[in-house]
């Protein structure tokens, strides 16, 4: 324990603040971290049509993983800069096998490679169905496609999803999140919505038929407000989703990059925590639109992390993370993203939450700001190094030198 942070624990009590109760209770949380930042959402099978629903990852820096084994390697190093213990979001293109499946034969031996993996790390697997990047999506329809045939196709593939998530939970003794997000949407302006939005609740109803463990599978839907070539209307919508999951009982997906600029997502998990048991966040940063940015410790952040505190919504809520950019380091991206998550948690568990409380309690709405604004001044870097000390995990130019270390030793891949 350094002289820094015994200086800076001193300093949090005089608020009323246990930093090693707030070391302690960031250490349980594990952070989803997306497999597709690793090699710019390409995915390991043959492909036969075009991304779709606005998924595009820019840039073409050195060093991207052209297989599993490379893309395992670069995950082991990024963990290994992250306190804590966390797991591993796969997409179902993600198949490690040298079978060439379609979407609606894959089963859980193509993916057997990765659960080894998971066990001998002691990390949990999370898994989302690939609805899109494919022949029968190309017109960004898939679950609501007017085509019965399409329509059959990818309920298939989402089935199959929804197995080989149960068996990986099952297999590693913690639920795995599927999670189902379609593209399905109109680049311009739809004469019918209503019959999409049947189309795609039928199909959503069907392909979760089957009533698996909870203790192995959690079931989520995810919306989005519009992307590339579904300018006009997005058949999965918030209001879509969030009328499905109270009524169905599946997890509500939020992610910070699928809703208006505008928009706080913080604002809306309190509200939907009303009728939501399970909530599934997807980190990420939108610049002008779902652009998917590598997360700052910026105020959306802060703010999503102190409402996850204070509402006490940690409980039932996953955190996974959903960025991909090529333009810089990705193994960087993502150690850079997880630990800013984790520096957002911890700011907010180094709040004095009870004080805050209280004052708002009582409409004395000066002593908060004065709180809000005088906590900003305490010393946190001293905490958070303190949690990566007793993680042995490098900070400051010791993780900048490690970054810069590993990036030189991929740059070669072709």
């Amino acid at each position: 324990m350094s002289k820094d942070y015994d200086s800076a624990r001193a300093q949090f009590a005089d608020w009323g603040v246990d930093t090693d109760a707030a070391l302690a209770t960031l250490s349980t949380i594990p952070i989803s971290v997306h497999c597709w930042q690793g090699d710019d959402v390409r995915g390991f099978e043959k492909r036969s049509g075009t991304s779709g629903g606005g998924i595009q990852a820019t840039g073409n820096h050195p060093g991207r993983a052209r297989n599993p084994d490379e893309l395992r390697a670069d995950l082991d190093f990024a963990f290994a800069q992250i306190p804590g213990k966390h797991r591993l979001n796969l997409h179902a293109c993600y198949l490690d096998t040298h079978e060439s499946p379609d979407r609606d034969q894959i089963a859980y031996h193509h993916f057997t490679p990765w659960v080894d993996w998971a066990k001998d790390k002691g990390l949990g697997l999370d898994f989302n169905p690939t609805f899109f990047a494919h022949a029968k999506a190309d017109d960004n329809l898939t679950l609501s496609h007017p085509d019965a045939g399409i329509r059959d196709f990818w309920i298939e593939h989402g089935k199959r999803c929804r197995e080989i998530a149960a068996q990986m939970g099952r297999e590693l003794g913690t639920a795995a999140v599927n999670n189902i997000w379609v593209p399905d949407g109109s680049k311009d302006t739809p004469v019918d919505r209503m019959a999409a939005r049947r189309r795609l609740e039928t199909s959503l109803d069907t392909m979760m038929a089957d009533k698996l463990p909870k203790s192995e599978l959690i079931d989520a839907v995810e919306s989005k407000l519009f992307g590339i070539g579904v300018e006009s209307m997005t058949v999965g919508s918030h209001e879509f989703y969030l009328g499905y999951a109270i009524r169905k009982g599946t997890a509500l997906c939020l992610d910070m990059g699928h809703f208006h600029p505008t928009e706080s997502v913080a604002d809306k998990l309190s509200s939907v925590a009303l009728s939501v048991e399970d909530i599934l966040l997807h980190v990420s940063r939108p610049v002008r639109w779902d652009s998917d940015h590598v997360i700052l410790l910026n105020d959306d952040l802060i703010a999503m992390a102190q409402e996850l505190v204070f509402a006490d919504l940690l409980p039932r809520t996953r955190i996974g993370l959903d960025f991909f950019d090529a333009t810089i380091s990705r193994t960087a991206a993502w150690v850079i993203g997880v630990r800013n998550m984790q520096k957002a948690l911890l700011r907010a568990f180094l709040l004095p939450q009870d004080k805050l409380k209280a004052a708002e309690n009582a409409l004395d709405f000066t002593t908060r700001l004065i709180l809000t604004e005088e906590a900003r001044d305490l010393p946190f870097a001293a905490i958070w190094a303190e949690h990566c000390n007793r993680a042995s995990v490098p900070v400051g130019q010791g993780l900048l030198a490690k970054l810069q270390g590993y990036q030189d030793r991929v740059a070669a891949r072709g």
